[in-house]
């Protein structure tokens, strides 16, 4: 018992701890996730800006020097008069500070001027993309354009063998979509490009372009790298990535594989290239990238057709993360075991200190189930323990005194069975001593009543002894009922219609007395083992006793309904009047064998102790409530099952068994 009461205290401590530390790490851990996730998302999607910034630049650029060098009154000169060495120098240089893979002049009518790279052939001027746009459309086209590899050999060769990539699947969560990538290896080309119509005296003598193929040039991802992450690294991986997408291949990425290469020819995966390609829609969330998680933002790269021709990418390494929200978990945890440790001690001192004084009253309480009812139960505490044995003292005082009240109200209880016991004998016996004489006496009554020759006044006194005798019979009958005597004989009974039978015998009885009779049934009710004689009986009692507490206009409302009694199914049926009601001191008396609030000679006072006797003999219950000048309800339960062994006679098993003794 000590170790037990100490061991729920601690345990009690312990719970608390467990339970609020525990709360409090779920809720700090997944507020703390939120917010680092949030935090992550928001500076994912501000370096995606400014690496859009970074790419629109380079475009920007290009567009910029081109423009300046159409400007030049010579330069349109040079174009007019066909100078093809004075423009290819000027390109190159054009080139060379810009950093251009390709750069050239083609006339108005689509006829190749000049080109900064060898080996070109004039057939193929007309296949520069962005150049072509700029003569129809006669103003400036800047942005990206997708590149053919006949078109990039055409600028040089070596464009078109660096933009060859062998594709490559990484990981699972990648694909080559049908219709996006080539199976095995892509040979066109994602440029940044700008092509400015070249004008001389308001008209278009020609366009000059120039771009750079991205294609595994790394110097924009490297720029937003080293700009927006300062190329920080973590555990060996890069902090933040960058990768331009030619459509979802991989084809300039500071993104590295395991082996420290960059993953050029990779896919970008099945939910990504679908939100964004397809669906032209950004994506921000945690994404697997090539060999790791990372906090991601994607957006499309729209050509200079406002087609989805790639996308372009920034990451941030999501392990960064994961281990600030573990360093915290980890504190939360320490902090957790901390107050573990602090709540079994602390229930353990309690536990000590409140065990004292109780071990004490449990001993105590030892010696009061021995019988002795004065017990020690040591010095009185001057904490709330103090209040226990205060009360302990005082319990083991109403113990004495409650045992003594016990046994005299034990030994008055059996005096008033026996005597119960004896009356019931006595009725029983007097009511077969004088039921018989009672019959001779009424019959020759009735016999001399046949008589013609008998004079009126002593006709009248005859028929008086008849009618007293008659009351008198019923009183014996009363008395046989109350004994018990009488046996009950039952059967399969629908209540529902045993009780519409009853009342249909009262509605008459009801309306001589100007009273409203109801009957309701709530549901289906179900069929009984009873003794329909004696039911009926019962409730006919219950409706003349309501009828006789009425005044004209009053109600009796009966009610059957299913219920549980003590897990037990029944039927409940209630009889509740509008009558004058029962005073209080009466309800406990209204069972009791000739008691009765009638007048003289209205009532024998055995009613109620007859029904109550029938009910309790099926096995069921009867109750009443009631209130002075608002009516009475009396309530009876009659069980579904297991009536039949309850309906018996009692004194049938008896005879039952004498039968079966005597070899019947």
């Amino acid at each position: 018992m000590l170790y037990s009461t100490r061991s729920k205290l601690i345990f009690s401590f312990l719970g608390v701890s467990l339970l609020v530390g525990t709360v409090c790490l779920i809720v700090g851990w997944q507020l703390l996730y939120d917010s680092v996730l949030n935090e992550a998302r928001n500076r994912v999607q501000q370096d995606l800006n400014v690496a859009r910034v970074i790419y629109d630049d380079r475009v920007a650029a290009i567009r910029l020097s081109l423009e300046t060098t159409c400007l030049a009154a010579d330069f349109s000169d040079a174009v007019v008069m066909g100078e093809q060495a004075i423009l290819k120098s000027r390109m190159e240089r054009i080139a060379r500070r810009l950093g251009l893979d390709f750069a050239g002049i083609v006339s108005a009518d689509g006829t190749w001027l000049c080109r900064i790279g060898d080996g070109v052939t004039n057939a193929a001027a007309g296949r520069m993309p962005i150049a072509t746009a700029a003569l129809e459309r006669q103003h400036t086209v800047s942005g990206t354009v997708v590149l053919d590899r006949g078109t990039l050999a055409a600028e040089h060769p070596d464009l078109a063998r660096q933009s060859r990539i062998r594709t490559r699947l990484v990981d699972a969560g990648s694909e080559m979509m049908d219709g996006l990538m080539p199976m095995v290896e892509e040979t066109g080309g994602l440029a940044v490009a700008s092509a400015v119509p070249v004008l001389r005296k308001g008209k278009i003598i020609g366009a000059v372009y120039g771009g750079m193929l991205l294609n595994r040039d790394q110097s924009i991802v490297d720029k937003i790298g080293g700009t927006v992450f300062r190329n920080e690294v973590y555990r060996g991986h890069n902090v933040g990535t960058a990768t331009i997408f030619f459509r979802n291949l991989r084809i300039s990425t500071n993104v590295l594989e395991k082996d420290g290469e960059r993953a050029i020819g990779t896919f970008a995966s099945r939910e990504v290239t679908r939100r964004v390609l397809i669906e032209g829609r950004k994506w921000t969330d945690r994404a697997y990238v090539v060999n790791d998680w990372y906090i991601t933002a994607y957006e499309p790269i729209l050509d200079i057709e406002k087609r989805r021709v790639g996308m372009l990418y920034v990451g941030v390494l999501e392990a960064k993360y994961r281990d600030v929200r573990q360093k915290a978990l980890w504190v939360f945890a320490l902090i957790t075991l901390a107050g573990v440790l602090l709540a079994i001690t602390l229930g353990w001192l309690t536990a000590d200190r409140i065990m004292r004084p109780v071990n004490q009253l449990i001993r105590a309480s030892m010696e009061i189930s021995r019988g002795n009812f004065s017990p020690d139960i040591g010095p009185i505490s001057k904490s709330d323990i103090g209040l226990l044995q205060q009360e302990f003292g005082r319990m083991t005082d109403s113990l004495v005194k409650r045992d003594q009240e016990h046994q005299a109200e034990s030994e008055k209880r059996l005096i008033q069975s026996e005597k119960q016991a004896s009356i019931g004998k006595l009725a029983a016996g007097v009511a077969h001593e004088i039921n018989n004489p009672l019959t001779a006496v009424l019959t020759f009554t009735h016999l001399m009543l046949r008589r013609k020759d008998l004079p009126e006044e002593l006709r009248e006194d005859l028929q008086t002894i008849a009618l007293q005798t008659e009351r008198v019979r019923r009183i014996v009958k009363g008395l046989l009922d109350f004994s018990r005597q009488s046996r009950l004989d039952t059967e399969p009974l629908n209540i529902g219609r045993l009780l519409e039978d009853c009342v249909e015998l009262m509605e008459n009885q009801a309306l001589i007395q100007g009273a409203v009779l109801r009957y309701a049934a709530d549901g289906e009710l179900p069929v009984l083992q009873l003794d329909r004689n004696q039911i009926q009986s019962v409730m006919i009692n219950l409706m003349m006793n309501a009828l006789d507490a009425l005044a004209p206009g009053g109600e009796i409302d009966i009610r059957a309904a299913v219920r549980e009694n003590d897990g037990e199914k029944g039927v409940e049926i209630s009889v509740r009047d509008t009558g004058t009601g029962i005073a209080p001191e009466h309800l406990d008396k209204l069972f009791d064998p000739f008691f009765t609030t009638k007048e003289v000679g209205k009532g024998t006072g055995l009613g109620l102790a007859v029904t109550a006797g029938i009910i309790e003999r099926h096995g069921g219950r009867i109750r009443v409530e009631s209130q002075l000048g608002k009516g009475s309800r009396f309530t009876i339960w009659l069980p579904c099952v297991g009536a039949a062994a309850r309906n018996r006679d009692p004194n049938s098993e008896t005879r039952m068994n004498d039968h079966e003794n005597t070899g019947g």
